[in-house]
């Protein structure tokens, strides 16, 4: 494939090596590294007829498709002219890293292996120097987002409440109930700041039979569920769930560092905490319990999803029988075309 797609090119460590690291110069195209062979030679400390074998025995054994993983880019030669020359991916990188046979080989497998070990352990894997010192694309405000977005994940902001409430309330009983309870309460002011709702209005609002996927913005698996229409976080939009996470993150860190003070005070004072927390951020304070009850919100959301999913069976019912006798004129046209 030939490509005149602009590129950027940066020279960056690929990982450390005994002597200092390696470094060569990359090509960096549809959010992927691109070298030629000659630069993974380089890269590597082989030759370059050891590179195109190895690429060759990757190819023959199906590890790598080798269409998917070449492009064809312009590059200026020592005489001044352009030639298109084949790039290969970092799939390809990689595959050859766990292929060649040099003392570079051999430390490249070592760091790799402990990235994946650290990933199978930790769930995360990070590069310090490099978000640090970011010497090409720069994601680290998209890994903020990300680090957000699971802070503010349910289950990890009930456990943060729950360890606040052991190390500082004076009448914390350790009942999951009145951490669920509490949890519930900020959970709702959270919300309401950001969308001027509570939980169960927003459910009773946004759970629609009629709409896309019931309304839901998100949802596990590949279709939406009955457990997936009672979380509220499910209907937001992609810009209110930013607010939010930026939001609950906020939160956590003004509430840690109460806690880290180590002053005894009570789930009241609590609640008052984070009303004066989002004021003084200029955010809507929930002052009520809501108009809308959460048996209101499960009693309208079952209640709509069991119009969607019914619709939605009669449509795969429908397109079935479709298939079927689609199915079956092809087979009759087959018979029809075989007789003398």
């Amino acid at each position: 494939m030939n490509d005149n797609t602009p590129a950027s090119q940066s020279r960056i460590d690929f990982f450390p090596a005994p002597d200092g690291n390696i470094r060569v110069q990359v090509r960096f195209v549809d959010e992927t590294a691109w070298l030629t062979q000659k630069l993974m030679a380089d890269l590597f400390q082989v030759s370059v007829p050891t590179i195109n074998e190895h690429l060759r025995n990757i190819f023959a054994d199906r590890e790598l498709v080798e269409e998917a993983v070449i492009r064809n880019f312009r590059i200026t030669a020592s005489d001044g002219k352009e030639y298109l020359t084949k790039h290969y991916s970092l799939d390809s990188i990689i595959a050859v890293g766990y292929r060649v046979r040099s003392s570079v080989g051999v430390q490249f497998r070592r760091w790799a292996t402990q990235r994946l070990r650290e990933f199978m352990v930790k769930g995360f894997t990070m590069d310090d120097e490099r978000l640090m010192n970011p010497g090409g694309w720069d994601h680290f405000d998209e890994l903020l987002e990300r680090i957000r977005a699971i802070r503010a994940s349910e289950k990890r902001f009930y456990q943060k409440i729950k360890d606040l409430f052991a190390q500082t309330s004076a009448d914390y009983d350790g009942s999951s109930e009145t951490a669920h309870n509490f949890f519930k309460t900020i959970q709702n002011k959270m919300l309401y700041a950001i969308t001027g709702k509570t939980a169960a209005q927003i459910v009773v609002e946004r759970a629609n039979a009629a709409a896309p996927n019931m309304g839901l913005t998100s949802f596990k698996g590949a279709v939406a569920r009955k457990g997936d229409v009672l979380t509220s976080k499910n209907y937001l939009q992609q810009d209110e769930l930013s607010r939010l996470d930026r939001l609950v993150t906020m939160f956590l860190d003004h509430a840690e560092d109460r806690a880290e003070k180590r002053q005894r005070i009570t789930m009241q004072e609590w609640v008052g905490i984070a009303d004066r927390f989002l004021e003084f951020n200029e955010w809507q304070v929930l002052t009520n319990a809501g108009t809308v009850s959460r048996l209101q919100a499960e009693e309208h959301a079952h209640g709509e999803y069991r119009t969607f999913d019914n619709a939605r069976r009669q449509r795969e019912l429908e397109q079935a029988e479709i298939e079927a006798e689609r199915d079956f004129e092809e087979l009759v046209k087959g018979v029809e075309g075989r007789k003398p």
